[in-house]
């Protein structure tokens, strides 16, 4: 007999998703079901969160951050952790206004707190003010970004004395970044990428590293999560795209390759961090911890204002 449609594995209703490197067909709520189990895996297996702490939650308004905020206030319904979401607000004209409605409403319907830290009050320079300092091409705006966002969500967590913060890394980003690391010759990066950031003075977590981002797109979709779909203007400056399609690419024909290549990474990782130790120290200019004498958004800052 042929059916006209798919079976759900799990229950038995219909199924609407067909998750190809387990050969599982799953219902809407089995699917969803199987998200929250998985998150909770991640987080148990490295300790991530721990017994009455607050939660600082990296909230763009993009799917993977709004799917996170989801899955942890579900979470937090059944665990002693509480939430604080904050939202970092670059400077981009016209794309980041959406984002902030969008993520206001969501907040006010969990009740959880929200709060936005912008790049002019930390550093009085816009992106997009950045972008017109540089003069040397190389210095691509996804680096610019990354470096003062990672600043900016620092300073955010310790404002509201958060215990951890939490972003929206889903797997594809992990092995993306692996790849841009191992590219670029950055050994040091690598080390830092292994999940377990139990050592860490404040320790950064990504419950949803070990799920691959078509997932994570599909459960906000199934639950009606409100996320915003215009990309980021600066998004094809960097190779990022180009590594995306790749993997997808070579996902679509070899199920699961993916998941065995984050296996690789984790092993890879964890070698990386312990043969590249480096003695954290406070940076000469601001104060804040590293591992030279003057930190990347110091040195970035430098490098942008006196071209």
């Amino acid at each position: 007999l042929v059916r006209k449609y798919m079976i759900c594995d799990k229950c038995q209703k219909q199924a609407t998703y067909s998750r190809k490197y387990s050969g599982e067909t799953l219902c809407s709520e089995c699917f969803s079901n199987s998200i929250l189990r998985k998150a909770a895996k991640t987080i148990s297996k490295y300790k991530m969160i721990k017994n009455n702490e607050l939660v600082c939650v990296a909230v763009s308004g993009g799917k993977d951050s709004l799917v996170l905020l989801d899955v942890l206030n579900k979470m937090s319904k059944t665990h002693n952790f509480t939430l604080f979401a904050v939202t970092i607000d670059e400077g981009i004209p016209g794309y980041r206004d959406e984002a902030l409605k969008i993520v206001e409403n969501f907040c006010a319907q969990l009740k959880i707190q929200h709060k936005v830290f912008s790049y002019k009050k930390l550093f009085d320079l816009t992106l997009e003010e950045s972008l017109e300092l540089r003069n040397d091409q190389k210095l691509s705006s996804c680096s610019i970004c990354g470096t003062f966002r990672r600043r900016a969500l620092d300073h955010a967590a310790k404002s509201i004395n958060a215990d951890v913060i939490a972003t929206g890394h889903n797997l594809d980003d992990v092995l993306q970044t692996f790849i841009i690391n191992t590219l670029s010759g950055d050994t040091t990066k690598i080390g830092w990428m292994h999940p377990d950031t139990s050592s860490n003075k404040l320790r950064k977590i990504k419950p949803l590293s070990e799920i691959y981002e078509s997932e994570i797109v599909f459960y906000a979709f199934t639950n009606n999560l409100p996320f915003q779909t215009e990309p980021c203007p600066h998004m094809d400056e960097g190779i990022r795209t180009e590594i995306r399609e790749f993997l997808n690419s070579l996902e679509s024909n070899h199920n699961g390759i993916k998941n065995n290549m984050y296996n690789s990474v984790l092993k890879i990782s964890k070698f990386a961090k312990n043969a590249n130790h480096k003695e954290k120290r406070n940076c000469s200019v601001c104060g804040n911890e590293c591992t030279g004498n003057v930190c990347s958004v110091c040195k970035m800052i430098t490098r942008l204002t006196s071209e």
